[in-house]
């Protein structure tokens, strides 16, 4: 009868920390799941906005002048003629 009850109280033990191990275990993921969720979200809205983009823009009738190029680019903010 000893031996019966000390089995029982083991299995019941064993259950316990099986159960607690599963309950810390989802506590611990529920956090990564959701950093990984918003960690997939902000890189797809970054790849949705718009790049800089850089245009050259000159005087194509003189090509050996020493003249300094205009550049013009758009920082996502506006367009910036360097003249």
């Amino acid at each position: 009868m000893q031996s019966i009850r000390s089995v029982l109280f083991t299995a019941a033990a064993i259950t316990i920390t099986l159960v607690a191990f599963v309950f810390t275990a989802s506590l611990a993921l529920a956090p990564a799941g959701i950093a990984a969720i918003i960690a997939v979200g902000s890189a797809i809205a970054a790849k949705l906005n718009g790049r800089p983009v850089h245009a050259r823009a000159g005087a194509r009738a003189n090509p050996g002048s020493t003249q300094r190029e205009m550049r013009v680019w758009n920082d996502g903010r506006g367009t910036i003629i360097d003249l």
